[in-house]
C-alpha cells in the first residue's frame, strides 16, 4: 500500500487472499471511484488508487463494472 489507497497488485493479492470485506462504488464528480474495506464495520474505507494518482477513475459504472470483473471481484455496492 502506497499513500492513502491500494495499488491494483495489492487489491488482488488482497482478493485472492479472501481479506476483502466490503467493496464500494461511489461518483466523485463526474467520475467513478473504488474503495475496499478489510474489517468490519468501523474500519476505514481504502481506496483504490493508480500509479499517478490518490484515487483511480473510471468514466462510467459499466467500465468499473469490466475492472472488477477483470480483476475477480464477485460484486459490489454502488453508492450514488
Amino acid at each position: 500500500m502506497v499513500g492513502k489507497g491500494l495499488q491494483e497488485e495489492t487489491l488482488r493479492a488482497m482478493l485472492e487472499a479472501g481479506a476483502v470485506r466490503e467493496v464500494l462504488v461511489s461518483r466523485h464528480d463526474e467520475k467513478w471511484g473504488l474503495a475496499i474495506r478489510l474489517g468490519g464495520a468501523g474500519s476505514r474505507w481504502l481506496p483504490v488508487r493508480s500509479r499517478r494518482e490518490v484515487l483511480r477513475t473510471w468514466a462510467s459504472l459499466t467500465a468499473v463494472g469490466r475492472f472488477a470483473e477483470g480483476i475477480g471481484l464477485r460484486g459490489f455496492n454502488v453508492e450514488l
